[in-house]
């Protein structure tokens, strides 16, 4: 499998991220242990995930996805070099435990170490933008942290063209390390926060972008297409907002793309946004095998120029 250059920061990535969202939550540690091996095993190398993934389970408090992947890394099922694992600070834990200030991100990446059982991180990101505390703390904290070999690179997450762009002219004129990825919310529904001047300042600094919610919580395989269906899985109640005409059409297009390539809805979002300019990866989980196999198969599926057109146009 081809591996693409991430942005400046030396790491080569597959072209689909495993989203370690579901561990803790929609997928136990056993399914999780499976998921990620068959993942690993068809030639991908790069699993994200967050220290406040999954809190929001009920008897979760977060930190629950970071020990699953802590524990599989552990078991040698694959070599830690030949993994990349992507976290994040920033987050409400709760008590305080947020934000991006220097001490919270110094105290927060022992914490994800800890759990990770590793004793660096490959991409650490700042989940969230902290107008509370100056770009200029925030990147001497990242820039300790990959001085002490605790990361290999940095990023930012929901971060618009003007923060972005702030972000970076802070990293300069500092003499700070600069944020090389960025991961936005981005799939063939919500492209208008990342299209455009966003996007066109990832291509021009050389970001890496590896973008999120790429099946718009699972409107994309096919599977929600009425308030019938939303009880169809436990993330169906964030898939509601995409049930209108324009999500519709969305929907119609990704059925005829499919039913000329022999493949399902998912797979052809997902090599939609593999295909778009200035994206690096999309992100995508599974919780059973059968998706897993799903999401490898997207991974060498090509669209047609034709097949690119018709999306982009119902999705306008």
């Amino acid at each position: 499998m081809e591996l693409r250059p991430l942005g400046r920061t030396g790491l080569k990535i597959a072209p689909l991220v495993f989203g370690g969202n579901v561990f803790g939550w929609t997928a136990d540690e056993k399914t999780s242990f499976a998921l990620l091996s068959r993942f690993f095993e068809a030639g991908f190398n790069t699993v994200d995930t967050a220290d406040v993934y999954s809190s929001w389970a009920p008897g979760n408090s977060g930190g629950e996805s970071e020990v699953i992947i802590g524990k599989w890394l552990k078991s040698g099922a694959v070599a830690r070099d030949k993994a990349i694992v992507v976290t994040k600070v920033g987050s409400d834990l709760g008590e305080g435990r947020k934000g991006l200030s220097q001490k919270w991100i110094m105290q927060a990446v022992e914490d994800s170490l800890k759990r990770l059982q590793t004793d660096y991180i490959d991409l650490y990101l700042s989940h969230w933008p902290d107008a509370s505390v100056p770009y200029e703390e925030t990147l001497a904290a990242h820039t300790k942290l990959k001085e002490q070999g605790k990361v290999r690179a940095v990023g930012g997450s929901n971060l618009d063209a003007t923060q972005l762009q702030a972000s970076l002219d802070a990293a300069t004129a500092n003499g700070l390390q600069r944020y090389d990825v960025l991961q936005p919310e981005y799939n063939l529904y919500d492209r208008s926060s990342f299209d455009g001047p966003l996007r066109d300042l990832c291509v021009a600094e050389h970001v890496g972008v590896i973008t999120y919610f790429s099946l718009a919580k699972g409107f994309l395989s096919g599977k929600y297409r009425s308030d019938a269906d939303l009880g169809k899985s436990a993330r169906g109640g964030g898939v509601k907002e995409y049930l209108n005409p324009r999500g519709m059409r969305i929907l119609s297009a990704l059925d005829a793309v499919s039913e000329r390539h022999s493949a399902r809805q998912a797979e052809v979002a997902l090599a939609w946004a593999m295909a778009r300019p200035g994206v690096t990866a999309p992100i995508a989980s599974a919780t059973t095998l059968d998706q897993m196999d799903s999401l490898v198969r997207a991974a060498s599926l090509k669209l047609a120029p034709e097949d690119m057109a018709a999306l982009d146009k119902a999705s306008a």
